[in-house]
C-alpha cells in the first residue's frame, strides 16, 4: 500500500520531482524530459541506484537514449527479493515522467517507435503517450535471472511504468539467442520511441481529435 505517494513539479516546463514511500520501498526521482538537469558540480545528469546492478544499467541506459536528465533511488526490501524494487521503480519513473509533461499533455508528438539492435538481439517498441495505461509485449526471455534482476520482472517494470505515466506501450524481441542482449535491446527500443513520442511538436496543440490527452 502507497502510504504518501507525493511529488511536486518542480522549475521548467518539462521536469519534475516524485517520491513514493511504502512500507516495502521508498523511491524518489527528478526527471528533465529535456535532459538539461545539471546537478550541483557538473557531473552527468544521469545518476540511478537501486541495488539492483543490471537494473541500473538498463534504467541508465533507457534515460540516455531518451535523453532525459535522471537522478532516482530506490531503497528497498531486497531481503525479500527484486519484485517491490522493480515494480515500485517503475510507477515512481511513470509518475514523473506524466509529472512533467502536465496536465494538458500539449506541444508533443504524442507517437512514437523505433527498432534497436543489440549484436543478434533485435527489439522494436512503439508508444503512444494516451492517458490510457496498457503493455503488451513479448520478450521471450529463458533465463531466470540476469544478474540480480529476475527476467520475470523486465515486462513488469515495463507495465508498471506504463501504468505510471499513462502510455500505451508495445515492447517485442523480435530475435535473440542472449537475455542480457535482448533486455537491452528492448530498453534501447522503448528509449528510442519514448524520445519521438515526447519530443516537443506545435506549440499548444493536443495531438488527439478529443482533445485531450
Amino acid at each position: 500500500m502507497d502510504k504518501r505517494p507525493g511529488g511536486a513539479t518542480v522549475a521548467g516546463s518539462r521536469c519534475a520531482q516524485v517520491s513514493r514511500e511504502t512500507a516495502e520501498t521508498s523511491v524518489t526521482v527528478s526527471i528533465d524530459l529535456d535532459g538539461e538537469m545539471q546537478p550541483a558540480g557538473g557531473e552527468n545528469p544521469i545518476r540511478v541506484t537501486t541495488g539492483i546492478g543490471f537494473f541500473d544499467h538498463m534504467l541508465y541506459t533507457l534515460a540516455f537514449h531518451a535523453g532525459w536528465g535522471l537522478e532516482l533511488v530506490c531503497r528497498g526490501d531486497m531481503e525479500v527479493d527484486d519484485h517491490h524494487t522493480v515494480e515500485d521503480t517503475g510507477l515512481a519513473l511513470g509518475s514523473a515522467v506524466a509529472r512533467a509533461l502536465g496536465e494538458g499533455r500539449g506541444g508533443i508528438v504524442r507517437f512514437g517507435h523505433s527498432f534497436a539492435p543489440l549484436d543478434e538481439a533485435l527489439a522494436r517498441a512503439v508508444a503512444d503517450v494516451s492517458g490510457r495505461p496498457f503493455f503488451a509485449g513479448e520478450l521471450s526471455l529463458r533465463r531466470e535471472r540476469v544478474g540480480a534482476l529476475s527476467c520475470e520482472m523486465v515486462p513488469h517494470f515495463f507495465r508498471s511504468f506504463a501504468q505510471g505515466a499513462g502510455l500505451t506501450l508495445h515492447v517485442d524481441v523480435i530475435r535473440g539467442s542472449n537475455d542480457h542482449h535482448r533486455i537491452e535491446a528492448a530498453f534501447k527500443a522503448l528509449a528510442l520511441a519514448l524520445r519521438t513520442a515526447l519530443a516537443r511538436g506545435e506549440p499548444g496543440r493536443v495531438p488527439s481529435t478529443k482533445g485531450v490527452l
